[in-house]
């Protein structure tokens, strides 16, 4: 199988340590690619139409997009316990984490777009302050709830969404979620040893 990826995008990477949870990761071929709303890249574009990355070639010529449905697929082909768990509650947990994790992506790259990323004159700071309080409210949420929703062991793919989220609005240098959440804090830097997480390490900036 081969991965089209990015080496900064906390989607991709989602995908990638959810290979090397599952002990897949040497089935995959890891191809980087750059993309942006403003960058078009015609091999990407030609696999998923919405132009984005990841996107999973399997053997007989089918793309899966996106990071979602490749984790699911992934999840599929392991003999490791599930990493989706299979009981209700749990997996309604599970994916209720990736649904905040994925939040938190799309709130940070909305703070980026607000900040770093649109010409000056373009930027419109209520979006970000409001991108910027989502942010805050789901880190307050984390560090009261992530105590009953994550507790280690197997590394579920509500986690492994999560702290390749944090770890990404760490590298982008978004408003912190460490300080004043001590129970949080302590759950990112236990992920942070994690051999696929060591393995997976951000890199690169935004081609617009």
């Amino acid at each position: 199988m081969k991965l089209l990826y990015q080496t900064h995008s906390p989607y991709a990477r989602k995908v990638l340590v959810m290979a090397r949870e599952a002990g897949l990761a040497d089935r995959l071929t890891v191809v980087h690619h750059e993309t942006s709303p403003t960058w078009r890249n015609d091999e990407v574009f030609r696999l998923n139409p919405l132009g984005k990355v990841p996107v999973l070639l399997l053997a007989d010529g089918t793309a899966l997009f996106d990071s979602n449905v490749i984790c699911e697929y992934l999840d599929g082909l392991h003999d490791r316990q599930p990493l989706i768990p299979r009981e209700t509650k749990a997996r309604l947990l599970a994916l209720r984490l990736q649904a905040l994790a994925q939040g938190l992506c799309d709130a940070g790259i909305a703070v980026r777009h607000e900040t770093v990323r649109r010409p000056e004159a373009l930027r419109y700071p209520a979006m970000r302050d409001g991108q910027i309080e989502k942010l805050v409210a789901t880190y307050d949420f984390l560090e009261r709830e992530l105590v009953h929703t994550a507790t280690g062991e197997p590394f579920d793919l509500g986690q492994i969404a999560l702290a390749t989220a944090l770890d990404w609005l760490a590298f982008r240098d978004l408003p912190d979620f460490e300080p004043g959440r001590p129970r949080l804090s302590s759950w990112y830097r236990r992920c942070l040893e994690r051999t696929s997480m060591l393995a997976t390490t951000f890199a690169g900036q935004t081609v617009d």
